[in-house]
């Protein structure tokens, strides 16, 4: 039993974990009364969180270090990554609001829903007020301080001074650039031996955060708002059909392997609704897939804050849903201005806390629809979350694995 046990991955135990939280959790909301394992499992989930997040500032640090200043690149080669990074991210983007345009006004999940009157909208009227502009999120990729950057986890700022670091010691001469390059080196290999410890726990923080939401919602938290959340995913299904497999197939990406070296990193940011979570193990498993170190450890992170495919279309869906919802019609031109300003702001969700609601709010403050619509979807949007999230993850491995082949630098794929 325990040579069995032992055989089985770490996707496996995840899927374990996943199904046996659903099973706590349903116990605890619905047969359990007052027993509330809340507070004895959140803990369990937030030590994996954190643990990752202890793990990700190095780590990605300390890969694009070595990516590219270990490889001798110039500026003009780590600007044409970075332009046809961009070039990418807004189109695809841009494919994913479209499809999240259709889908909602196709279903129109927000007809007959009633927004209370009542609710109380005091933080949400507060995250409106927080919507950055393209000229705040030009301003907050520039680090003030590395070290006050790193604390906090800002994975762009940490991205943008690595570059300029790293052409800095390609520039530099003699021993001084090996000796910084040696230790960049060994601090990658040993973050991501690290990593490997990490994720020893993952089913577990998994299984736990997992019950937590369930044991808080029930599996009834769907209710009313089923058509919602079918709507969210069967669109982001279509997105992946009409939208990533295009992409895939254009640049020869192959599917089995892709799916080999992702699924752990999708299940992981599926289950935990966190992108950060899974960015490790994602880096890792795509340098093993064949995408070149240089290319994974700046599309990757880079792709968390410009290339959110699942989050721009859920923001299309819920935007036009709470429209519905209030009895507002909106004209199609009404819809794609909507769509263009999602586009722009979108592009600074993870530089913000409580990320897509702060941009919802935001949206719909600019368009003067009723913010009472962000209090109807908070019931069901841990669900949503989930699926958009893990859209993010497997649009940002393909975006990482496209560059590679864009750029001429598909390496051998190493066996597991």
């Amino acid at each position: 039993m325990f040579a069995f046990l032992r055989r089985l991955s770490l996707t496996s135990w995840i899927v374990i974990a996943m199904i046996t939280g659903v099973v706590v959790g349903y116990l605890d909301h619905s047969v359990w009364h007052g027993a509330d394992l809340g507070p004895i499992l959140q803990p369990l989930s937030s030590i994996f969180l954190r643990m990752i997040k202890s793990i990700v500032a190095p780590l990605v640090f300390s890969s694009l270090v070595v990516g590219i200043a270990g490889h001798g690149d110039d500026l003009r080669r780590v600007g044409r990554l970075a332009f046809r990074s961009i070039l990418y991210f807004e189109i695809v983007t841009t494919v994913a609001l479209m499809v999240g345009l259709g889908a909602v006004n196709l279903a129109r999940p927000g007809d007959g829903v009633q927004l209370a009157a009542s609710a109380d909208t005091t933080q949400i009227q507060r995250l409106s007020t927080e919507q950055p502009t393209l000229a705040g999120v030009l301003e907050h990729t520039v680090p003030a301080s590395i070290v006050e950057a790193a604390a906090r986890n800002e994975v762009l700022q940490i991205v943008f001074f690595a570059v300029l670091f790293s052409i800095g010691l390609a520039q530099a001469k003699g021993k001084h650039k090996q000796t910084v390059l040696s230790f960049f080196e060994g601090l990658a290999e040993v973050m991501f031996k690290v990593t490997g410890l990490v994720m020893k726990f993952a089913p577990i923080g998994i299984g736990a955060a997992i019950a937590v939401t369930i044991g808080h919602g029930g599996l009834g938290v769907l209710g009313s708002l089923a058509k919602l959340v079918g709507t969210l995913y069967v669109a982001l299904v279509v997105f992946l059909l009409v939208g990533l497999l295009p992409i895939a197939l254009l640049f020869r990406i192959p599917l089995r392997e892709f799916w080999r070296h992702v699924k752990e990193p999708w299940l992981i940011a599926f289950s935990t609704a966190s992108s950060e979570a899974a960015l490790p193990v994602a880096m890792e498993n795509l340098e093993r897939f064949g995408v070149p170190k240089r290319i994974v450890s700046f599309v990757l992170p880079t792709g968390y804050s410009f290339n959110l495919d699942g989050s721009t279309l859920y923001l299309a869906v819920a935007s036009v849903f709470i429209a519905q919802a209030a009895g507002v019609s909106l004209t199609l031109g009404n819809q794609l201005v909507m769509m263009l300003t999602l586009m722009l702001t979108s592009k600074g969700v993870a530089a913000v806390p409580r990320a897509s609601l702060v941009i919802l709010s935001g949206t719909l403050a600019t368009f003067h629809l009723p913010l009472e619509g962000v209090a109807v979807i908070l019931g069901v949007d841990a669900l949503m979350d989930m699926a958009r999230t893990s859209v993010n993850l497997l649009g940002n491995c393909l975006a990482s694995a496209a560059m590679a082949r864009w750029e001429g630098e598909w390496g051998e794929q190493a066996a597991v």
